[in-house]
């Protein structure tokens, strides 16, 4: 029996290393994969959004108001975009999801905290994800007792008793009993569809290269949009299959509401199943084996998962970082869902989250077809 060689381990080491530079794509997989789940996990997680859109419905100008409004911008969670005065427009822009809260002040504020009235400011939330509402709720409630504190000076110093001068009143919408299944479950429809469609595909080029297959194909009359259109069709079954398995334990299991069309939702789908099974495609033309397809595939995924919405609240997020999730399309399609189930969305609201994945869709086919033509060549 020959005896331990170290001259022979070191050999082998230098193999591998070898192997390690040549395959660039494994290499630059090792290195990329833990610098962006360090950026993403240390500058783009924050669990504690704040400067979240609000708008603001003012019947009363008075100094009381205007404190009020100045120390709900002060907190640091509430950013005031929009002025508003009817109902009906405040509906409209939380079915949008331009804004994530609504503060109505009341006629007369000013003249019922004089009188220690107590008047009530109600307070409109879009509690589809709680965990992008619950610390601005929980801060409102603490401003209850000193928002006006600075106005309640000498003779108005009575008023500053031990009940608040003003009481907030929350009205959370669509997840009024905060249940953080409503907004994780229709997630999870875009989380697996992408994780599944895009590794499904990613393999479907390169496995036909490493089996000798791709020879037939080159033998054939098939132009390359018919070859990735051919191998993308089957999956799409597959995906329908998932999105309905989804929708029945949504359903049946977590008692997810269903206000939309579920109709419109599977017609959506269709899009979003395209755009992951096109990105696949495109992955699997720019691998040289199935280990890289896979490694571009998860490369994919993570950024879809962490900056999609679907883990932490999306505004909770740097700016750079939202510009990087709104370029992917999960981050519009757990919207068009979330949007659809629980508020009940019709084609009109969910139309500026299509359009998005529709682009995506073709820039990934043209990248696929291109990249599909070199490797014929």
């Amino acid at each position: 029996m020959r005896a331990f060689s170290f001259h022979r381990l070191w050999a082998i080491v230098m193999k591998e290393f070898i192997q390690m530079r040549r395959d660039r794509v494994t290499f630059a997989m090792m290195i990329g994969i833990p610098l962006l789940q360090l950026t993403l996990f240390g500058y783009a997680i924050n669990s504690d959004p704040k400067h979240l859109p609000t708008a603001l419905r003012l019947a009363d100008q008075g100094p009381f108001a205007r404190t009020l409004v100045a120390e709900l911008t002060h907190s640091g969670y509430f950013d005031v975009v929009r002025v508003t005065g009817s109902e009906a427009e405040v509906e409209r822009l939380l079915r949008l999801g331009d804004v994530q809260f609504v503060v109505n002040i009341p006629e007369d504020f000013t003249r019922k905290v004089l009188r220690g009235e107590r008047p009530t400011v109600l307070v409109e939330a879009d509690a589809t994800d709680p965990a992008a509402t619950g610390p601005a709720i929980s801060a409102v409630s603490a401003l209850a007792s000193s928002a006006l504190d600075r106005d309640l000076k000498g003779a108005l110093a009575r008023l500053r008793g031990s009940a608040p001068p003003v009481n907030f009143e929350v009205h959370a919408h669509y997840n009024p009993e905060n249940i953080t299944q409503f907004n994780v479950v229709p997630g999870l429809m875009g989380v697996v569809l992408t994780m599944t469609m895009v590794v499904i595909t990613a393999l479907a080029i390169t496995r036909e290269r490493e089996r000798g297959t791709m020879e037939n194909l080159l033998a054939t009359p098939a132009r390359p949009t018919e070859v990735m259109v051919g191998k993308i069709l089957p999956y799409i079954a597959v995906g329908y299959i998932q999105v309905s398995l989804i929708l029945l334990a949504a359903r049946f299991l977590f008692g997810v509401p269903m206000i939309g069309s579920l109709t419109l939702l599977y017609s959506v789908s269709l899009l979003f199943i395209a755009a992951n099974l096109a990105m696949g495609i495109t992955f699997s033309t720019l691998a040289q084996n199935q280990l890289q397809a896979v490694q571009m595939a998860f490369f994919f995924f993570l950024p879809s998962i962490l900056l999609s919405g679907f883990m932490f609240p999306f505004r909770g997020m740097p700016v750079w970082a939202q510009w990087i999730g709104t370029c992917l399309p999960i981050t519009h399609f757990l919207r068009i869902v979330r949007g659809i189930l629980l508020k009940g969305n019709g084609l009109g609201e969910i139309y500026p989250e299509i359009w998005p994945i529709a682009l995506f869709v073709l820039v990934s086919m043209v990248i696929g077809v291109k990249r599909y033509r070199q490797t014929l060549d």
